[in-house]
């Protein structure tokens, strides 16, 4: 099984990995660099993963509240996930309409696996990942 994520170059604080593009377009959002209708969009499309994806339970293999342990995994879709994958193209749309380059990176380890459901993986990247 592959596993699928789209990210920017930017780097996020938390994974110390590339920034997702849920991430990346609450940064554009946030920054008042969208067009009224692309909030819209991003809106709707927020909502119908909210209905339509769960919110995974932890992000650390961490349990405690150790320093730099929390929040350093980065979800992946399962290339099963065809619906999720679509959505996830539309916000990217948006992304480089405002030149942000999007990646996709396919993997077949994520890591160590600290969520998991139908659609998606949450995982701690191996040491020796190139993402």
């Amino acid at each position: 099984m592959k596993f699928i994520r789209f990210a920017i170059g930017k780097l996020d604080p938390n994974s110390r990995r590339e920034q997702g593009v849920f991430h990346a377009l609450g940064d554009l959002r946030d920054g008042s660099r969208l067009h009224w209708y692309e909030i819209e969009l991003a809106a709707e499309l927020r909502e119908w993963f909210n209905e339509h994806l769960e919110r995974p339970s932890r992000f650390s293999t961490s349990r405690g509240s150790t320093y730099g342990a929390q929040n350093r995994a980065i979800s992946w879709f399962r290339d099963s996930a065809v619906r999720h994958i679509a959505k996830i193209r539309e916000m990217v749309a948006i992304l480089e309409a405002h030149d942000v380059k999007v990646e996709m990176l396919k993997t077949e380890r994520p890591g160590y696996v600290v969520y998991e459901d139908e659609f998606q993986v949450v995982a701690e990247p191996f040491s020796d990942s190139d993402f």
